[in-house]
């Protein structure tokens, strides 16, 4: 099972704060919710796909700490969008002025804004074109570069605004931060 949305009548729509207290309450499941409003539940990933998700924070994490320009978020991260709605990616970075312009009560909940960077993960069951929506998602709401990698394919899918996704096979390159994450490099052989 890839995922599966609970529809609510227009009548019991959650706002911001009422969405942020149903995933408090129920800690247990990893729970989206969609421009539109409706509540995604996100199946939990296997092993393997942790191990991946784990190398790929560390590998920015570590980055990160070498001069601190921005924050490193994980998975369990939720996001609310301009568009309205609240994603989670797989590992995110917001650059350091973009987070320190938040109150505390924003830092606290789920931060109104979009990463500067997000990395998706695609798990045995994530399907791939809704993973490909939700990095076009992902730029549509200001992300300005957003990595799709798929283990099992070995492809990863690099999404900048303003450019066509560009496609690499075979997890045998690095892939570059460019000028979003200077000096940024994960090497895709540590996902094979």
């Amino acid at each position: 099972m890839e995922r599966f949305e609970l529809h609510f009548p227009e009548t019991l729509q959650f706002d911001d704060d009422a969405f942020f207290a149903f995933c408090q309450a129920n800690p247990e499941l990893k729970l989206e919710r969609t421009k539109d409003g409706e509540i995604i539940v996100m199946a939990l990933t296997g092993g393997k796909t942790g191990i991946k998700n784990s190398e790929i924070i560390a590998e920015l994490t570590l980055w990160n700490r070498q001069s601190r320009p921005g924050y490193v978020f994980d998975s369990s991260t939720g996001f609310r969008l301009p568009n309205g709605a609240t994603r989670s990616p797989d590992a995110a970075w917001v650059a350091k002025e973009r987070w320190e312009a938040l109150t505390e009560v924003q830092q606290e909940k789920f931060p109104p804004l979009c990463p500067d960077f997000v990395i998706e993960l695609k798990s045995e069951s994530d399907g791939l074109k809704s993973a490909q929506a939700k990095m076009g998602e992902w730029l549509e709401n200001g992300c300005r570069l957003a990595w799709l990698l798929d283990p099992q394919e070995s492809k990863a899918y690099l999404y900048q605004p303003g450019r066509e996704v560009e496609e690499l096979e075979g997890f045998t390159q690095k892939l570059s931060g460019v000028e979003v994450l200077p000096g940024f490099e994960l090497d895709l052989k540590l996902l094979r």
